[in-house]
C-alpha cells in the first residue's frame, strides 16, 4: 500500500464533505451491502457516513480510507442528478 494513494483518496473525500454518497461495502462470502447517506466528517485514518433508513432511525458508519483503496468499499460521490463520481 503506497501512502500517495491514500492521501490522495483522503483528500478527495475531504472536498466532498457534505455531499451525498453510495456506498458499496463487501462483506465477505458474497455479501454486499449498499447504503446512501451524507459524508459527514473526514478524520486522518477514517471517514464517517450518516446514513438514514425508512424508520427514520439516523446510522453513522465509518470506513477506512485503506478499505476504499483495497476495494473492500466503493464510494460514489453524487453531485447532482446527472454527475456522478466514483472513488475507489
Amino acid at each position: 500500500m503506497e501512502a500517495n494513494n491514500v492521501l490522495e483518496i483522503r483528500k478527495e473525500l475531504e472536498g466532498c464533505i457534505g455531499k451525498k454518497v453510495i456506498l458499496k461495502a463487501n462483506k465477505g462470502r458474497k455479501k454486499t451491502t449498499v447504503r446512501e447517506g451524507i459524508l459527514e466528517s473526514a478524520y486522518p485514518s477514517l471517514f464517517v457516513v450518516r446514513v438514514s433508513n425508512q424508520y427514520d432511525s439516523v446510522r453513522r458508519v465509518s470506513y477506512t480510507y485503506s478499505d476504499v483503496l483495497t476495494s473492500t468499499v466503493e464510494v460514489i460521490i453524487c453531485d447532482d442528478v446527472d454527475k456522478e463520481m466514483k472513488i475507489s
